[in-house]
């Protein structure tokens, strides 16, 4: 009996480290994992939904209004299909939104749907990581049973070297494997 193939969701917002999902996109369909790209309109800022299509050979949702023809509500369905949903790299905004369950976007209203895992890959300034209300989203987010992959040290786009940058996408990768194991 052949095994089904895992999907994922992965959800890409507003932050320099998006283009860091473009080799994630490759491991990941390296690895026989089915995605499903979510690009929020800040990700589309730092990467073009054609690079992310071309790369998961998979149509890219940026929005609930492009989507003509559709008879099941689009957000509903992608929560339906991911056997895991990933949101890389996560924004300080994106993590405030999702940690107030807004749904003003295909992706937060879709992270509302799920009954799957999530997963957080936070990637800003080291200043807007430290701050009390990302602090507190973060720890918010994990009580609800989010799975955090923290920042690392490295070079942020403001040149400083600190706390911020994106995991390395081993570590992402290796995650994402080890949860659709379970």
């Amino acid at each position: 009996m052949q095994k089904k193939q895992k999907t994922i969701l992965l959800g890409i917002t507003g932050s320099i480290a998006a283009y860091r999902m473009c080799d994630l996109i490759l491991d990941l369909k390296e690895e026989g994992i089915d995605v499903i790209p979510v690009l929020t309109k800040d990700g589309q800022h730092f990467i073009t939904p054609l690079t992310v299509q071309s790369l998961a050979a998979h149509e890219v949702y940026t929005d609930f209004f492009s989507l003509e023809g559709r008879t099941q509500p689009v957000h509903i369905s992608l929560a339906q299909k991911a056997d895991l949903i990933v949101v890389s790299p996560a924004s300080a905004d994106f993590l405030a939104r999702m940690r107030m369950g807004r749904a003003e976007g295909i992706l937060t209203a879709t992270l509302l749907a799920a009954q799957s895992p999530v997963v957080v890959v936070p990637a800003m300034n080291d200043r807007m990581l430290q701050h009390p209300a990302t602090q507190e989203n973060l720890k918010v987010l994990q009580e609800r049973g989010v799975h955090v992959i923290p920042p690392v040290k490295g070079k942020l786009v403001c040149s400083d070297v600190a706390m911020g940058h994106i995991a390395p996408n081993d570590v992402i990768l290796q995650t994402i494997l080890d949860l659709l194991r379970k």
